[in-house]
């Protein structure tokens, strides 16, 4: 696999569900130039791990925005399994999920597991510009810190030289 950070980040097109789960939409990573974006892979609705992710995501979507960012997740479930999901024990979200039935964009990101027909646990942050910035990718067992992607983005963002365990109001190198 090629590296991704510091490229354009992959084109993709998908069917996704919005956090409400009132309406199918398509996205694209068009719709997103002008913010920053940060796309996680999950792999599958109606597990374990899972939830806890996408609504402590979902819980701090407010400061995500006010960095200029949208959240997008991604599996390989349909938008019909992620409304359901979204009725059901994982409740309203505030962004949307998108269905990677075709497991395409999981490929062209590097996160799909082909032998299993899931996604690993990738994030990645992209760029108002649509420029792969950060990735971040490991097994299933373990969730994403929703604390460290804030601190990754803000990082980003200030454009400098971050040091080791850099925070916002830190001085940079």
């Amino acid at each position: 696999m090629s590296r991704l950070v510091g490229k354009n980040a992959p084109n993709f097109e998908m069917n996704a569900v919005t956090g409400n789960a009132q309406e199918f939409v398509k996205i694209n990573l068009d719709q997103y130039k002008g913010k920053w974006l940060v796309l996680f892979f999950y792999p599958l609705d109606f597990t374990f791990v899972c939830p806890t992710e996408i609504t402590g995501y979902s819980k701090r979507a407010d400061e995500f925005k006010a960095l200029n960012t949208e959240l997008l997740g991604v599996s390989v479930d349909s938008e019909h399994s992620h409304k359901a999901w979204i009725n059901g024990d994982l409740g309203q979200l505030n962004f949307p999920l998108a269905s990677d039935m075709t497991k395409k964009v999981s490929d062209d990101y590097g996160v799909l597991i082909e032998e299993e027909g899931i996604a690993l646990r990738g994030l990645f942050i992209i760029n108002p510009e649509g420029v792969l910035q950060y990735s971040v990718v490991h097994d299933l067992n373990v969730g994403r810190s929703v604390d460290e992607t804030l601190r990754v983005l803000k990082a980003l963002q200030t454009g400098g030289l971050c040091p080791l365990d850099w925070d916002e109001g830190e001085a940079l190198l």
